[in-house]
């Protein structure tokens, strides 16, 4: 600050009050990096591996579920500010992930920016759109930018109800949205995680439908598009009836952030990362160490070094 003030010919304070203005707006940030960031060369490695850009969290070997998402999560939203720009479209899968992600984000006032829900959110027993609208309306306000809601069904009882829905002028203009997207920010959905995933849980699958993922080898989901360990989508007659955006299409937008917090979600991670769906990763340190082959790191005992 005294180097700046001198330079300009003006105040010390006032340099001082500028820069707080800057950060309260976003236009400033101050980030702290930790020291075990990139630990053991994983940043590398995973990029080596998959040919993706890696964030990876550091997190305490005890950390609860919570408390991963939440330092995962907090990252994600820094990461996402970063990268959102001027006259882009940004597209939401919602989820608690990108819920999470909502929470965190802060303020950057930017211009023509556009936030576009990616997947219906309605099942039989719910519009879905509170849920939805609520994670997208805080994108909206962190960046000041419009928000486009998708008032459709997650999944659609039948394929050709969605085929005769997706002629409609008011939903073709979603769709249209869709395809102007530049940066996606998607979780991921698993059959498999500790915590069920939202559309697991949330009244979204029938019986059958349950059944179903199992004959089908599913692992993962992305916007309620779902897919096998090997990143393979096609054959699944639930994706005939998804409201989600195609694996093609999703491979067309330039920025794909995916964000993992939990173990349990590795297996749905390795498919995403097979289907090519990922260009940005934000990671848990544990979840990384894993998708590596790296041993798991060990807690801290008194008297370790730092």
């Amino acid at each position: 600050m005294d180097e700046i003030a001198s330079e300009m010919r003006i105040s010390r304070s006032s340099i001082s009050r500028l820069l707080a203005y800057a950060r309260e707006i976003g236009l400033v940030e101050i980030t702290v990096h930790s020291p075990q960031d990139g630990v053991d060369g994983l940043t590398e490695r995973i990029a080596d591996l998959f040919g993706v850009t890696a964030e990876i969290v550091p997190t305490p070997v005890r950390a609860s579920d919570a408390e991963r998402l939440a330092r995962v999560a907090r990252s994600a939203a820094r990461r996402v500010a970063t990268l959102a720009d001027d006259n882009m479209s940004i597209g939401i899968a919602w989820g608690a992930t990108v819920s999470a992600i909502a929470r965190e984000l802060p303020a950057r006032r930017l211009h023509n920016v556009h936030v576009v829900q990616m997947n219906g959110a309605a099942n039989p027993m719910t519009s879905g759109l509170p849920y939805a609208s609520s994670i997208l309306e805080r994108f909206g306000g962190a960046f000041g930018a419009d928000v486009q809601l998708f008032p459709a069904p997650a999944l659609f009882d039948d394929p050709h109800t969605k085929d005769l829905m997706w002629r409609e002028r008011s939903v073709r203009r979603v769709l249209d949205a869709q395809d102007e997207v530049g940066m996606f920010v998607f979780g991921l959905g698993s059959p498999r995680a500790d915590v069920p995933s939202h559309v697991y849980s949330g009244g979204y699958l029938t019986g059958e439908d349950s059944r179903a993922l199992l004959r089908d080898g599913i692992v993962g989901d992305c916007a309620t598009v779902f897919y096998r360990e090997d990143g393979s989508s096609d054959g699944i007659d639930l994706n005939r009836r998804s409201s989600g955006p195609s694996f093609p299409a999703i491979r067309r937008i330039p920025r794909r952030v995916c964000v993992v917090s939990s173990l349990s979600k590795l297996t749905a991670l390795r498919g995403a990362l097979a289907a090519s769906l990922v260009t940005d990763l934000v990671v848990d340190e544990g979840v990384a160490r894993a998708l590596a082959g790296a041993p798991p790191a060990r807690p801290r005992r008194a008297g370790d070094p730092r």
